[in-house]
């Protein structure tokens, strides 16, 4: 997956609710509707997109389906900000030289 597949997934607010909440534990797709004001069918898509994106992973036992995160779905995610964060520091760097030189 790319990180556009992830940003894409975790766009929507209630995709990004089911991921922390799977975040915390294992669970099939009937205790992670608690609290959602979603239909089975709605849910079935969040986690279709999120499965698709490589950011969970399914176990079956027979009819019974249990979702939890698959943490290599975030590598993606993490090469993306390893990129930004070698960014940052330097242009930091830079401001506080310009408002020190401004302040004299």
């Amino acid at each position: 997956m790319t990180e556009t597949d992830v940003f894409r997934a975790l766009a929507d607010p209630t995709r990004r609710a089911v991921f922390e909440r799977l975040a915390s534990g294992p669970q099939n797709a009937t205790a992670l509707r608690d609290g959602f004001a979603i239909s089975q069918p709605a849910m079935s898509q969040h986690l279709k997109a999120l499965r698709e994106a490589g950011l969970i992973r399914e176990a079956r036992m027979g009819r019974h389906v249990t979702y939890a995160v698959d943490p290599e779905g975030l590598a993606p995610l993490r090469g993306w900000l390893t990129r930004y964060s070698a960014f940052w520091p330097a242009r930091l760097d830079d401001l506080k030289t310009l408002l020190r030189e401004m302040d004299q």
